[in-house]
């Protein structure tokens, strides 16, 4: 069974698939990429390998963003000076009502879907969700899944840096334009929602691994 909800995830739900065959020049499944719906169910080995190239490029130029907006925000909390912890722990809480707001919206939007289906209103424990629910639900899937991590890194580093505020405004931004690309690329193939997911994740990757070395060296920034 596959389905998954990661930038390569396609939008075809929960379908088995053959294995890929490459002396035949296509791929018949066995790949997120195969159950695309810019690409159907099938693609050539070529149109597999550009597609891999284009998530590449669209990872890596969300990693440069994301570098040069976290470093912009750092410069900034060096300038503003230290905080207390009480308070960059409420600043951080507060901030992340932004993050917990595209969650409920993944909620809304998955239950609004469902109320104008014939197929869907009965819930998916009666019927077989329609694609548009499956896509909806595995964007849902993917921004829970963002959020418990992007929501973990703030606190931590709210705890981890004496000088935070800015970096969390930087992160929760980070957060917020990285969820509306991928949901406005997901149903365009897995190379049009790569850099939305990528904005997503990397900046709670990044924050996550400079606190990490922060409590391994046994010091605060």
């Amino acid at each position: 069974m596959l389905e998954t909800a990661g930038p390569l995830a396609g939008g075809c739900g929960q379908r088995n698939y053959p294995a890929i065959s490459r002396k035949q020049g296509v791929l018949v499944g066995g790949s997120p990429f195969a159950c695309n719906s810019r690409w159907g169910r099938n693609m050539s080995v070529g149109e597999f390998e550009r597609e891999q190239r284009r998530v590449a490029w669209g990872m890596g130029a969300a990693l440069v963003t994301a570098i040069v907006v976290i470093a912009f925000g750092v410069g900034a909390d060096r300038a503003l000076g230290p905080i207390p912890f009480t308070q960059r722990v409420a600043f951080t809480i507060r901030a992340d009502a932004f993050v917990i707001l595209w969650l409920a919206a993944g909620i809304a939007n998955v239950a609004r879907m469902r109320f104008f289906s014939a197929q869907d209103i009965a819930g998916s424990s009666v019927a077989r969700a329609s694609e548009k629910v499956r896509e909806a639900r595995a964007i849902l899937q993917n921004t829970l899944e963002q959020a418990m991590l992007a929501i973990g890194a703030h606190l931590i580093v709210a705890a981890t840096f004496s000088q935070a505020r800015m970096s969390i405004v930087a992160l929760v931004c980070l957060f917020g334009v990285g969820r509306l690309l991928f949901w406005i690329g997901y149903r365009r193939g897995a190379a049009a929602r790569a850099y939305g997911f990528g904005l997503t994740f990397y900046p709670s990757l990044m924050a996550l691994v400079a606190c990490a070395a922060t409590i391994a060296v046994g010091s605060a920034a």
